[in-house]
């Protein structure tokens, strides 16, 4: 059977339950950023948002430890 092609579009943000923080945006365009100078690794990523990108939680500098921790957050909300 197929499917009309807009059956198939999916809604952007379809599982947000409000718009982004202005710290939510600055944060994923940082990590977009590093993705397109090709880092791939946690380390060299969180070096890029230290020199970067906002800073990590509490305006603290990030670890990999903090990142990982944010992202459970983030993902939670």
């Amino acid at each position: 059977m197929a499917h009309h092609p807009a059956a198939l579009y999916n809604e952007t943000h379809q599982a947000r339950s409000a718009a982004p923080t202005s710290y939510e945006s600055l944060l994923g365009d940082s990590i977009e950023r590093a993705f397109g100078a090709g880092i791939h690794d946690l380390d060299r990523l969180v070096q890029y948002l230290n020199t970067t990108g906002p800073s990590g939680p509490n305006g603290q500098p990030w670890t990999a430890e903090t990142y990982q921790q944010e992202m459970a957050r983030l993902a939670a909300t």
